[in-house]
């Protein structure tokens, strides 16, 4: 079985960045998604798809699957880039660009 173990990402509806500091573990999915054909509700016989497994570091999330005997695949999470800004950097007079207000 087939499982992928990612740091998620902050939610675009969110501003804070609470969730990013676990690690997951998801199953890969082993079925397609087929549609009912009486209520149209997209379904799967795959009940590992709904399982998610939260440590608190990479290598807990490795020895679980190792444990397991999954096969898994990490995703290495892409690190955020903060700039220092400040509100008076936009009424410098050496600005960059125009004046647009």
């Amino acid at each position: 079985m087939q499982v992928r173990i990612y740091r998620p990402s902050k939610t675009a509806t969110q501003s804070g960045r609470a969730g990013e500091r676990h690690w997951l573990l998801e199953f890969e999915p082993s079925q397609k998604r087929e549609a009912d054909p009486l209520m149209g509700w997209t379904g799967s016989g795959d009940t590992n798809r709904q399982l998610r497994l939260y440590f608190e570091t990479e290598a807990e999330a490795v020895a679980y699957a190792r444990k397991n005997g999954y096969a898994y695949r990490i995703i290495e999470p892409n690190e955020r880039v903060v700039r220092p800004k400040s509100y008076s950097d936009n009424f410098r007079y050496d600005r960059i660009g125009r004046w647009t207000h």
